[in-house]
């Protein structure tokens, strides 16, 4: 994932090209198919999609405080 300023609003995108991982990630939450995105974005690859899935897992995980 890369971060660039300017870039697609500052916004998480794919290796540096112009797909935000949001995008991946909403089509995903809308069962769209990994086939079907590979086959809208020529540019990505398996890869990309499991590095979208993998980043969205990392944003999500707090640290639990227990007593």
């Amino acid at each position: 994932m890369t971060q660039t300023p300017g870039q697609c609003g500052g916004r998480p995108c794919i290796r540096g090209i112009r797909i935000r991982v949001s995008d991946i990630l909403e089509m995903l939450a809308e069962n769209v198919s990994t086939t079907e995105i590979l086959e809208d974005f020529p540019d990505l690859e398996f890869e990309d999609i499991q590095a979208c899935l993998i980043f969205a897992t990392r944003r999500t995980d707090f640290p639990r405080l227990t007593a």
